[in-house]
């Protein structure tokens, strides 16, 4: 009989000095780089682990803040929005 899978231990790590963070396996495997909560579920599911809520996944070790703590997110969010501009721009011509 087949048991519950059985969900590595996750790292994700400290931001860095872009804001970035790496997701680890507790063997220090990289899974990816995140830069905002959605990046760690997309991670994730990518490597067959499908969180619903981050904050309750208890595999899941948060280090240097939590799901919550992105420096880098403010740039970010402001970067994707002016290439979204001028993609916009583009297609009108």
């Amino acid at each position: 009989m087949a048991h519950p899978t059985e969900h590595p231990h996750i790292v994700v790590h400290p931001p860095a000095m872009d804001g970035s963070r790496r997701v680890t396996t507790d063997d220090d495997e990289t899974l990816g780089i995140a830069t905002h909560a959605d990046d760690v579920s997309e991670i994730l599911r990518l490597a067959d682990l499908y969180v619903t809520d981050l904050e309750d996944a208890d595999f899941i070790e948060w280090q240097g803040g939590g799901p919550d703590d992105w420096p880098g997110l403010s740039e970010h969010h402001e970067h994707h929005h002016q290439q979204h501009e001028k993609q916009h721009e583009h297609h009108e011509h």
